[in-house]
């Protein structure tokens, strides 16, 4: 069933799926996104184009009825999806909507008031009306607004996926969806490949070739002046060469029921794509009484969302231990499957400067394996280009930021954190937060100051108690003992050489480029990085601090 249903559903979406959160300038990200969703509108209808996927048109829609509400006037003329789709023949039944089903409680809450209920998969595919006149196919016509379509007849000529005539000579009107032929199609795994928008162009261009034709299908998914019995409808239909409105039809009896078909479908192959599941009452009004409005004896429940639409509110920077800066973007909260999502990575700054994400942006995102947010693509850009504060990658690099200078605090942090990690020195109780703690009470603007820090400064510490303090001081206390080997990785010496890092401190910096290269594994570009790590002034004052510190591997040979 087609998107293009969507305007006449709304009215039954509750709201409280979209926290009412206001935009900062309520009217004019109103009137942007109203004029991007009627641009969408107008490619879908008019043109075939799917510019974004049904899930995230739906909560364009959504988020777009609930900024209406943060307006003193809203507006009186209601949206109309359809306006530029309206064709000039007409259906002899209207085409209805869908409403949609939200969760399982609204699922029960349907079937505990209906009756004799089917459930099918709800088609991924373009929505028309056939027309069969004395058994022979007549005319097909495309859903237009739901009243008014275009005349399709001479490419459904074409596709043998259409029964061009019946075994009765009889006149018939059926609805159905075109959909693009896919073969072990899980929905689950795949998502829906463009499938609909693939038919909408093919149906909307001048000609369709033999090839094109044969991979088309048709689902039909009601026959409106039918038998009042869902199972003599869809036996007849099967008669006459509709197999899959019987293949993919199925009695619900209860909520169970209906969960484990939609299951089902969603995780095993199918001929097609699909997007949820349609539940239909077998009992239903006459057809000379349908409208383009959602009827009361069908009803549609989506299949959990791939992507979600988030709303920009910050853009944020960080710097990570080596230098790189990795764009992060705060989100209004949104849930995908059964995680709320309210931050997510850019990947690289790189990235982030070409699709130029500001706040009050809309993304969509969704989970890489299930499991870590993703950042697809910008679906809709504010107007107002708010300005970040971007830093300058010449700024940051592998020996950056030892010290708490201005714009270091993050790649400082980033150090403390892999010193402390189990690459590091294994330091239990000293995380990200305990370091950061410590930064912010004035205790630490050094790399190495936590080597002298007592129980007197750590008791200035608001919030630390008596056993945090001791924990804290007994783990930065063991560091002391920890191995050369350890310390060396602690302090961030480039990876892919430790295990050529043989000798004390003063054996490893008294080598220059060509001494490094000298060694087997080790290659130019693994050379300099070493040479330039035990040359850096900074890290040279770090191993004089270690030195005197007494920590293994760093004394001069004389002390030995």
């Amino acid at each position: 069933m087609m998107r293009q249903l969507i305007a006449f559903l709304l009215c039954a979406l509750p709201l409280w799926t979209w926290a009412k959160t206001c935009p900062n300038d309520a009217r004019t990200q109103v009137d942007n996104l109203a004029t991007q969703i009627r641009q969408w509108d107008d490619r879908y209808h008019r043109l075939g184009q799917s510019p974004v996927s049904d899930e995230l048109y739906d909560q364009a829609r959504r988020r777009l009825a609930t900024w209406r509400e943060c307006l003193p006037q809203p507006s009186a003329t209601p949206d109309n999806p359809l306006a530029t789709a309206r064709g000039t023949v007409p259906h002899p039944v209207a085409h209805t909507g869908l409403a949609k089903l939200q969760d399982e409680s609204a699922l029960d809450a349907w079937l505990g008031t209906r009756s004799e209920v089917w459930m099918q998969p709800k088609v991924d595919g373009v929505a028309v009306t056939l027309v069969y006149r004395q058994g022979q196919l007549s005319q097909v016509i495309s859903r237009g607004d739901g009243n008014l379509g275009q005349d399709w007849s001479a490419s459904a000529r074409k596709i043998p996926g259409i029964v061009q005539r019946l075994p009765e000579p009889i006149d018939l009107v059926l609805q159905g969806e075109l959909y693009w032929r896919l073969d072990d199609h899980v929905q689950s795994a795949r998502g829906g490949l463009n499938a609909r928008g693939k038919v909408a162009g093919l149906m909307n261009r001048r000609q369709l070739s033999d090839t094109d034709a044969g991979g088309i299908g048709l689902f039909v998914w009601t026959w409106p002046d039918g038998p009042a019995s869902f199972t003599e409808r869809l036996a007849t239909l099967a008669r006459w060469g509709f197999g899959d409105s019987q293949r993919y039809s199925q009695p619900i009896q209860n909520i169970d029921e209906a969960v484990h078909w939609r299951t089902y479908w969603y995780n095993h192959p199918l001929p097609f794509a699909s997007d949820g599941v349609v539940l239909h009452q077998a009992q239903r009004a006459p057809a000379e009484r349908w409208q383009v409005s959602a009827p009361y004896w069908a009803v549609a429940w989506k299949y959990p969302v791939a992507q979600a639409l988030a709303l920009v509110r910050k853009v944020q920077f960080k710097v990570g231990r080596t230098g790189r800066i990795t764009p992060m973007l705060e989100l209004e909260p949104v849930q995908l499957d059964d995680r709320q999502i309210s931050r997510v990575s850019v990947g690289s700054l790189k990235r982030w400067q070409t699709l130029d994400i500001r706040p009050g942006d809309q993304v969509s995102i969704s989970l890489a394996g299930q499991v870590v947010p993703r950042l697809d693509n910008v679906i809709l850009r504010n107007e107002q280009r708010v300005e970040v504060q971007v830093p300058n990658p010449r700024n940051f690099h592998a020996l950056s930021c030892w010290q708490l200078d201005p714009g270091c605090e993050e790649q400082l942090l980033a150090r403390l954190t892999w010193l402390s990690g189990n690459q590091g020195l294994a330091l239990p109780h000293m995380g990200r937060e305990t370091w950061n703690v410590l930064i912010q009470a004035g205790l630490i603007a050094g790399f190495l100051d936590w080597l002298t820090l007592d129980a007197a400064e750590l008791a200035n510490i608001d919030g630390f108690g008596d056993r945090s303090r001791a924990r804290v001081l007994d783990s930065l206390n063991s560091a002391r003992q920890r191995p050369f080997a350890q310390w060396l990785k602690a302090l961030g010496v480039p990876p892919a050489a430790r295990n050529n890092l043989e000798g004390d401190w003063q054996t490893l910096a008294t080598r220059d480029t060509q001494a490094w290269l000298a060694i087997d594994g080790i290659g130019p570009g693994r050379a300099a990085q070493l040479s330039a790590f035990f040359r850096d002034p900074q890290v040279q004052t770090l191993a004089h601090t270690l030195r005197v510190a007494g920590i293994d591997g760093f004394q001069a040979r004389a002390d030995h």
